[in-house]
């Protein structure tokens, strides 16, 4: 039996996961991801600082032409702390691990999680809706944002958010920034609205919706892919190279502003009820008193996408709780320590480059359906979990 087979089997059908680092060049880390304060640079100036933590990922990270082979693609704890990429893992275990729906549609796991970590705010940007992504071989990209209380013990530079275009907003005014984005400040988010951010709460974010993330450590289920344009110049300081706005522009469209123009899906961004629409407050999974007499408490937090969706988990101080899914996960532990159908359950403090933790599995379809047994072995901290899911959750209802 191969060391993949072997940890899948050990593990009742549930796969340890090590810590997946990624920088980026044009972002300032927040240090509120756990990583040691020595090795946010640990990859050199030249890569950026450290500002994401990749979850349940089979999706490479484009960080330009310096951006090593597999960077983003989660790891398979194996025996002896052997790693196999979690690409290697579904493709060898297929509907073992993702379930028959997911493998029959997809052959693939389709989406991946991430903990984004930003000092200040992104520039106003877009991913690409899949007809314009396919054009560069890749997919849409819809994603959701939850903003876990407990990353966010600071605010950064910037804790709000532009999303979409003030209604009455013109495709000639949008076209007029974009040509002026090697002019300084194209003023780009003179047409948006901001929205305060609020730990322990989220949005839902469609492909084709202009928006500058602001600089609350953000949980972003997504779609897995890394499609992406930048449309603002300047922000927080610091200019945004026109290479981005061009990224993931067909060759034969680079200089067309029009064609940036066709990425927006216009209607989306001027819906003059953009936050009715988009924002989401937590909303329990089941009746509140059912879930605690049961020693839980289970909270849908990205709920309005077809594409992802996500749960936050509460096991209460030294309760025992049978959970299930009818859906594969990944997951990443908030708070507290206890086990999980005897696995390891720890929320590290802090955390070394390249040091392997007990924070992060993925649950198979076949585990979860059967129920995962959750205990929180402390008497005095709840234990805390994040639960990302694919496409199409039958338990979203």
């Amino acid at each position: 039996m191969n060391q993949l087979k072997l940890a899948f089997e050990s593990g009742n059908g549930i796969l340890r996961l090590a810590p997946n680092w990624v920088p980026r060049s044009f972002c300032i880390p927040g240090r509120r991801i756990k990583l040691h304060p020595d090795d946010y640079y640990a990859l050199g100036g030249e890569r950026g600082g450290i500002d994401e933590r990749w979850f349940a990922s089979t999706t490479p990270a484009d960080n330009g032409p310096l951006t090593p082979k597999d960077e983003g693609v989660s790891r398979v704890v194996c025996e002896n702390n052997e790693l196999v990429t979690l690409r290697d893992a579904v493709e060898e275990l297929g509907a073992d691990l993702i379930g028959e729906r997911l493998w029959n549609e997809y052959h693939a796991w389709p989406i991946f999680s991430k903990f984004f970590d930003n000092l200040g705010p992104l520039p106003h940007h877009i991913h690409h809706r899949d007809r314009h992504a396919k054009l560069v071989g890749q997919r849409g990209k819809p994603e959701c944002y939850y903003f876990p209380p407990q990353l966010n013990n600071h605010g950064g530079h910037f804790p709000y958010t532009f999303f979409g275009l003030e209604p009455g907003t013109t495709k000639d005014q949008v076209r007029e920034c974009l040509k002026n984005f090697t002019k300084g400040d194209n003023k780009l988010t003179n047409l948006s609205r901001a929205y305060r951010l609020e730990p322990g709460t989220g949005w839902d974010v469609p492909p084709g919706l202009l928006h500058a993330p602001g600089s609350l450590c953000t949980y972003e289920p997504q779609a897995a892919s890394d499609v992406y344009a930048m449309y603002q110049s300047l922000v927080d300081n610091q200019i945004v190279p026109e290479s981005l706005l061009w990224k993931d522009c067909p060759k034969d469209k680079l200089g067309d502003y029009d064609y940036l123009l066709d990425v927006i899906d216009w209607e989306l961004n001027v819906d003059p009820e953009l936050k009715a629409h988009r924002f989401m407050s937590p909303r329990p999974v089941r009746p509140e008193a059912e879930m605690l007499e049961n020693g839980y408490r289970e909270l849908w937090v990205c709920y309005k996408s077809d594409a992802v969706s996500a749960k936050e988990l509460t096991v209460l101080p030294g309760r025992t709780a049978i959970i299930r899914d009818s859906a594969a996960y990944g997951l990443i532990m908030m708070q507290g320590h206890g086990t999980m159908n005897n696995l390891k359950l720890e929320t590290p403090a802090l955390i070394r480059f390249g040091q392997l933790t007990y924070d992060e599995y993925f649950v198979s379809e076949q585990a979860a359906r059967k129920g995962v047994k959750i205990v929180n072995e402390s008497l005095s901290d709840p234990l805390v979990m994040l639960k990302h899911f694919g496409p199409a959750n039958p338990d979203l209802n």
